[in-house]
């Protein structure tokens, strides 16, 4: 029985192979055998609301109104939002917002300006 690799996300070792792919049962990763398929799949693409690609240092312009949680503030639709930083997450975008302080915001909710 030959060895099988560990999940490149999770590390775990339960992984099986089906149809040319290896399956975490763990964490539902998958990924094809060669290297340059992991190495591709680790590289994470944010897109605005119309699909535009965003990146680090961009500028963005708010296209619906948001509410602060935890505050009566309210980020208006146009707010314009310079030098964005790419994060990991739920809310995926880290930034500062004039009037309002450090904020993050859904990708959904912006278009690239």
């Amino acid at each position: 029985m030959s060895q099988l690799p560990n999940c490149p996300k999770c590390n775990s070792t339960y992984t099986y192979e089906d149809n040319g792919l290896f399956i975490c049962p763990e964490c539902a990763h998958e990924w094809s055998g060669d290297a340059a398929a992991v190495a591709a799949d680790d590289v994470k693409v944010v897109k605005d609301a119309h699909g535009n690609i965003l990146q680090d240092g961009d500028t963005v312009t708010v296209i619906k109104d948001l509410k602060v949680k935890g505050s009566s503030l309210v980020v208006k639709v146009g707010t314009r939002v310079k030098n964005i930083r790419l994060v990991e997450g739920d809310h995926d975008i880290d930034c500062k917002i004039d009037g309002i302080g450090a904020m993050k915001l859904k990708s959904e909710f912006v278009k690239k300006a």
